[in-house]
């Protein structure tokens, strides 16, 4: 018998650095029974931070999927659950969760608030439309306050959060809470039973306030339902919690509300009631409905619903090697039904690819199934070519899911093996790393033969490396980070290319005149616009030189770095009947380029980070005096309780170690996160230097 699809969550728990995400997870692997003992972070035993480097470092460093199940008013339900990674060094790991998932817990630490890192992944969440619960951990903590963060959510993230409990007491005096909607209290001893609560009575000294709470949440659930909205006028009294419960869905499905509730994880304390609120509130696949794609044979959109009867289709979000079963796919499943052992098509390489085994994941531990159904998430295994993104789906009727967008590497770092035996071994290790995450890239330097590898930022690399030495058992030697520069022209100029060569029997010849400038606005890659009248250049070689431009772009004349996007028209031109042919026009596009280019004035570009550092009031002259140093621009100061926010723009170039030297200017107490934000030019005299250093050689490589 089909499940019912009604009773299948698949979520997300997503949040800044420290906010408890994956002690959160840990909580509802041992209330849904998952596990027997609950694991903990600072004792590196958490079950869902199964790397060595995670229970090392105490952080999230890859998104971990599990099953569980949850009983809720009589039904039993299916909990798809994803713990995915808060630092920003691993922002693809989030990214390709959200895309996967229905819907998300957005926690937030009670005395932190709202974090630069809970806005990122909140702007995430947004992008791919996944509806959210607020749950405000950590209220055990000095400082705790959930209005507060409630509060700062309307403000920084412009969401209107409705609290649908209130907590008793805060701090050490942190006891239960109150639910707004049932209107009972919620008191929690400190054992770890499973039901480790009692119901009781609101509180005498909590009735005005609670009263307060609950007409605000019935006000706001009303909006969303004319037969409420009626009765809230009329008589408040008469409303059923069922017809709240109903409301309330409906606006956080369609994100017009998000539910916020609070507790302290770790303490054990409002897990239960957490997971209420995510069958309550939270979307099924269902409600999510069906999916769009494009037929890839005929280019038109076609939907798929969430049906085990309807054709298969899945994304494939994630790529693991795993020691004992290989490549393990991580899918999602939208529609139809798939059996192991079955033959699927992926649409990006139109090929036939067989699932030999199908698992259901929990953490980095598999469980064979038999077959998955729209609406899962699984792994499988026995793919050839299938990489982050794809979409694998039944033969019979091909269809391509939007995929994802991934960010650029910005910081890069040569390595070479320590030993002739590790050359080898290097090879497969990055190769597997580079399939597995696609914000990190590896290339050979042409100049000096170097392996360069590139990521999101210094612990990105460094955990890498680590990788390299622990689980691929390779020695590196590694050189000094290095920037990911990139050039630019910045006017435009008209150029005539004439590439001759005569050698014995047939020669080659091609005639272009273009006109090369800055792309216009918005514009990545190459704009390729053809203007040739007459045929003076036949339209089978344009091809060949709108190839020959783009692949110049990798390296530009200053200092060989890539040019992200230039725009080209052709002109006019000439050919010769016996010497032209497609090569002969490709060679002159790439000798155009590195003509003309040094005319239309290039220019080096940096990438430029968005950092925000948060420190007591007291070290803030020191910080921004170093910020300055830096070539920082300081954007904004705000202050929030005992601290103050300083956010600046600052090149990444001069960013390198600069934690370390936050600690020593803040004696510890000042923390900072810095993300990309642009590419801008670098002042002249800097980019001499650096176009020195590079010893690059604007030269023909076809002459």
């Amino acid at each position: 018998m089909a499940r019912d699809l009604k009773f299948t969550r698949n979520i997300g728990i997503m949040a800044h650095i420290d906010a408890g995400k994956t002690t959160t997870s840990e909580r509802i692997l041992y209330y849904t029974g998952k596990t027997h003992k609950i694991g903990e972070v600072h004792e590196g035993a958490a079950t869902m931070d199964w790397m060595v480097q995670e229970q090392e470092r105490g952080i999230t460093i890859t998104s971990a999927a599990t099953t569980a199940f949850w009983h809720y008013k009589g039904d039993t339900y299916q909990i798809n659950l994803i713990d995915t990674p808060g630092h920003v060094d691993f922002t693809v790991e989030v990214e390709r969760s959200l895309r996967v998932l229905d819907g998300t817990v957005a926690t937030f630490c009670a005395v932190g608030r709202v974090q630069p890192q809970s806005e990122t992944v909140w702007r995430q969440a947004d992008k791919y439309g996944v509806p959210k619960i607020a749950y405000v951990n950590k209220m055990d903590r000095v400082g705790a306050d959930f209005l507060a963060v409630v509060e700062e959510i309307k403000e920084k993230l412009g969401a209107r959060a409705v609290p649908i409990c209130l907590p008793i007491g805060a701090e050490d005096k942190f006891q239960g809470i109150v639910d707004l909607i049932a209107n009972k209290a919620l008191i929690y001893d400190n054992t770890e039973e499973l039901v480790n609560y009692k119901v009781t009575d609101v509180p005498e000294d909590m009735k005005a306030d609670v009263a307060t709470w609950r007409e605000k949440l019935i006000e706001a659930a009303a909006e969303y339902d004319e037969s409420l909205m009626e009765k809230f006028f009329e008589d408040p009294d008469s409303i059923s919690e069922d017809e709240i419960i109903a409301a309330l869905r409906k606006a956080t499905i369609n994100m017009s509300i998000v539910p916020a509730c609070c507790g302290s994880s770790f303490k054990n304390k409002g897990v239960q009631f957490l997971l209420d609120a995510v069958m309550r509130y939270l979307p099924s696949p269902l409600d999510k409905g069906s999916v769009t794609g494009t037929n890839p044979k005929t280019g038109e959109e076609e939907e798929r619903k969430p049906d085990a009867k309807e054709p298969f289709c899945a994304l494939v979000f994630k790529i693991a090697t795993d020691p004992f079963v290989g490549r393990l796919a991580f899918l999602r499943a939208y529609s139809g039904r798939l059996d192991a052992g079955s033959y699927v098509l992926n649409t990006r390489s139109d090929k036939k690819e067989r699932v030999a085994r199908l698992y259901q994941m929990h953490s980095n531990k598999q469980n064979p199934i038999e077959f998955v159904e729209a609406g899962d998430i699984c792994a499988a295994v026995g793919f050839k070519d299938l990489r982050t993104g794809d979409t694998i789906c039944a033969e019979a009727s091909p269809i391509t899911l939007e995929s994802m967008e991934f960010p650029d590497p910005v910081i890069g770092l040569a390595v070479e093996p320590k030993t002739q035996k590790d050359l080898d071994k290097l090879g497969i290790a990055l190769a597997k790393l580079a399939e597995e995450d696609p914000t990190f890239t590896v290339k050979t330097d042409h100049e000096t033969g170097q392996t360069v590898i590139s990521g999101m930022g210094e612990l990105h690399l460094d955990i890498i490396v680590d990788r390299l030495r622990r689980e691929f058992g390779v020695e590196i030697n590694q050189g000094a980070p290095q920037v990911n520069y990139k050039e630019a022209i910045t006017s435009t100029v008209q150029h005539r290319e004439v590439f001759k060569k005569q050698t014995g029997g047939r020669g080659k010849f091609a005639d272009i005149i273009v006109e090369i400038g800055p792309a216009d606005e918005g514009v990545t890659g190459l704009q390729f616009i053809d203007e040739v009248k007459g045929g003076n250049v036949p339209k089978e070689f344009i091809p060949s030189v709108e190839k020959g431009f783009k692949s110049a772009m990798a390296n530009g004349v200053l200092a060989g770095y890539e040019v992200p996007s230039l725009k080209v028209t052709l002109k006019d031109g000439s050919f010769h009947p016996v010497d032209s042919d497609q090569l002969s026009f490709e060679i002159c596009a790439r000798q155009a380029f590195r003509h003309a280019c040094p005319k239309a004035k290039p220019v080096l570009l940096e990438p430029i980070m968005s950092l925000e550092v948060v420190t007591p009031e007291d070290y803030m002259g020191d910080i921004v005096g170093d910020l300055n140093r830096r070539r920082g621009q300081i954007n904004a100061m705000d202050s929030t309780t005992g601290a103050r926010i300083v956010k600046a723009f600052v090149p990444l170039a001069e960013q390198f170690g600069y934690v370390t030297v936050l600690r020593t200017i803040s004696s510890g107490r000042a923390t900072s996160t810095m993300t990309f934000d642009h590419y801008a030019e670098v002042p002249a005299n800097l980019a001499k230097e650096i176009v020195e250093k590079s010893g690059y050689k604007n030269v023909d490589e076809d002459e």
